[in-house]
């Protein structure tokens, strides 16, 4: 995923990786991220509150990312990538459009501050039904296991040092912010490990088709 700073390009937040050392040698392993992606207008508005943030509060980090709404990200090996297509795809199949309301900003104290959403049922759905059909598919071993996004929203920075959160958040409680868009399609976006760009690897359109998840599970 891009990011347009003048300024030297930050280093890529790591996920929770506890330990690769005991992957198999010769075998590549990428991070994943599944996404549902805003419509370019939606993208665009909030980029520009990401890029007010990062500018008022030194947060180079806001810029990192372009705008997203996480449903899991995990580590695997690029081998399993076919049979993990093929579930995400068949999970797509059955699944409906859905609509997201984005209203107004929240925090994970005190490192994060995001855009609200507030249509979290169908989201929150979509995520268990991720994680009953395809979780063992996305868990590289024990020590690197899925992390699935229960609370769904948009970030706009990260990682935040205690002062930017601290003021960021006096500012941003109070602050207005309405956007909504209909999700068609879920992404899955890789990068190898230790990289900063993300490539998209697939689209995954929600035909709200007459398909059970679980006869996915015969090709597991």
């Amino acid at each position: 995923m891009e990011n347009k700073l003048t300024a030297a390009p930050p280093k890529p937040p790591k996920m929770k990786t506890r330990d690769l050392s005991n992957t198999t040698p010769g075998y590549k392993v990428y991070e994943y991220l599944l996404v549902l992606n805003p419509h370019e207008e939606l993208r665009n508005k909030i980029m520009e509150t990401k890029k007010y943030f990062a500018e008022k509060y030194q947060s180079e980090t806001a810029l990192f990312s372009k705008p997203h709404l996480t449903l899991a990200n995990f580590v695997q090996y690029g081998m399993m990538e076919e049979r993990l297509l093929n579930r995400l795809n068949t999970i797509a199949m059955g699944y409906h459009p859905v609509k997201i309301e984005l209203k107004d900003y929240g925090s994970f104290p005190s490192h994060t501050i995001y855009i609200n959403v507030t249509s979290k049922l169908p989201i929150q759905d979509l995520v268990k039904q991720i994680r009953t059909e395809a979780q063992q598919l996305m868990k590289l071993n024990n020590d690197n296991k899925p992390h699935f996004i229960i609370e769904p929203h948009v970030t706009v920075a990260r990682k935040l040092q205690p002062w930017q959160y601290e003021k960021g958040w006096l500012e941003y409680s109070h602050k207005s912010f309405t956007g909504r868009f209909i999700a068609d399609a879920m992404l899955l976006l890789r990068r190898p490990v230790g990289e900063m760009k993300y490539q998209i690897v697939q689209r995954f359109e929600f035909q709200n088709l007459p398909v059970t998840t679980t006869q996915g599970s015969l090709f597991a």
